[in-house]
C-alpha cells in the first residue's frame, strides 16, 4: 500500500482481558510502546458501574463478570499523557451523559491542555439502565442527555465567555469554564452507534466523525459514510472529511489462530469506503502481559511496512 494511509489506533485492554485486577497500571507500558512506534492513537473504553443484568448486553455474551475492574477513561488517559509525548488520546466510547457537562468540560479541557492538544472523545449512550439510574438520570432520555451534554461542553469550550445554554437536560448562564482546550472549539468529538437519523444529525451538527456500531459490516460502513458525506455537504461542511474509526476485524490463519498480517490486510477495503482510522484490540491477539509491549512494537513495525 502506498497511498490513502489511515491512522491506526490501539484498543487498550479492559477489565481482565489482559491484566489481573492488581496489574491494571501496566496499561501504561502498552501506551509507551505505542508512543515509540508507528501507532497513532490509544483508545480506552468506559463503564462507570456495572448492574446485575449483564444479559442486556446487545452484542452477544458479555465477557466480563461482576468484579472485573474498569478503569475510568479520562483518568487513565491523563496518566498515559504524562508517560507519552506523541500519541493521540481517545475514548471509545465514553458514556458522556453520565458526567455532568460542566465537570466533563473542565476535565476534558484540562487533559487536552496538559497533553498539548492530544485529546479526542469518542462518545455514546451506553446500554445499561443501571449506569443512568445510579447517577439519578433517566435512561429513556439518554439520547437527549448525550446531545445536551456535548452541546453544553462545546459552549463552555468556546473562546471568551460567558457561556449560556438552555437545553432540555442542562441549563446555565453567565458561566466561565477555564482553561480552554488547546484544540480550537474543544477536543474532536466522534459519535458512536448506528447511522440513525438522530446520530446523523448530531454528527453533522456537533461532531468531527463517526464510530460505527461494533461488528458493523464494510457495506454498512460504506452506506453510513455516504449518508454522512451527503449530510455534511447539505450543511455546508462538504470541504471537510468526516473522521471514521472502525475496529479492524481479526482474521484467522489456516491453523485457526488469529493472524495479524491477514488482519492488517483488511485495511484497504475499509479505507476505500471512507474509514480514516482503524482500531486493533490488543487483547484479541495477546494473552501474556509480559509479551504485550513487544507485540505492540511489532504491530507498529508491520503497520509501517504496509505504507513503504
Amino acid at each position: 500500500m502506498t497511498s490513502g494511509r489511515p491512522r491506526i489506533a490501539l484498543g487498550l485492554p479492559v477489565a481482565t482481558s489482559l491484566y489481573r485486577a492488581d496489574e491494571q497500571h501496566r496499561v501504561v507500558e502498552l501506551a509507551k510502546a505505542a508512543d515509540d512506534t508507528g501507532i497513532d492513537t490509544v483508545v480506552q473504553s468506559d463503564h462507570l458501574v456495572m448492574g446485575e443484568r449483564l444479559d442486556r448486553y446487545p452484542f452477544g455474551t458479555f465477557a466480563f463478570p461482576h468484579g472485573s475492574p474498569w478503569l475510568e477513561p479520562l483518568t487513565t488517559l491523563a496518566v498515559i499523557a504524562g508517560a507519552t509525548s506523541r500519541l493521540r488520546l481517545s475514548t471509545g466510547i465514553l458514556i458522556a451523559g453520565l458526567r455532568r457537562a460542566p465537570l466533563l468540560a473542565k476535565t476534558a479541557a484540562s487533559l487536552d491542555a496538559l497533553s498539548g492538544g492530544r485529546l479526542e472523545l469518542g462518545v455514546g449512550t451506553g446500554w445499561q439502565p443501571e449506569e443512568y439510574e445510579t447517577m439519578d438520570l433517566d435512561f429513556e432520555r439518554r439520547a437527549q442527555i448525550l446531545d445536551d451534554t456535548i452541546t453544553a461542553c462545546q459552549a463552555l469550550w468556546a473562546p471568551g465567555g460567558p457561556a449560556a445554554v438552555d437545553l432540555p437536560t442542562v441549563a446555565f448562564e453567565k458561566i466561565w469554564c477555564d482553561p480552554k482546550p488547546v484544540s480550537p472549539g474543544g477536543p474532536p468529538i466522534l459519535f458512536a452507534g448506528p447511522m440513525t437519523r438522530r446520530n446523523l444529525r448530531r454528527i453533522t451538527e456537533l461532531g468531527a466523525g463517526w464510530i460505527p456500531i461494533m461488528g458493523e459490516s464494510t457495506a454498512g460502513v460504506a452506506a453510513g459514510v455516504a449518508r454522512l458525506r451527503e449530510a455534511w455537504a447539505a450543511a455546508g461542511r462538504g470541504e471537510q472529511t468526516p473522521r471514521v474509526r472502525h475496529t479492524l476485524a481479526p482474521r484467522r490463519a489456516a491453523s485457526g489462530g488469529l493472524d495479524l498480517d491477514r488482519t492488517l490486510a483488511g485495511v484497504g477495503e475499509l479505507v476505500e469506503v471512507g474509514v480514516t482510522e482503524v482500531s486493533v484490540p490488543v487483547a484479541a491477539f495477546v494473552s501474556d502481559p509480559d509479551a504485550a509491549p513487544g507485540w505492540v512494537a511489532d504491530l507498529g513495525g508491520r503497520w509501517e511496512k504496509l505504507w513503504t
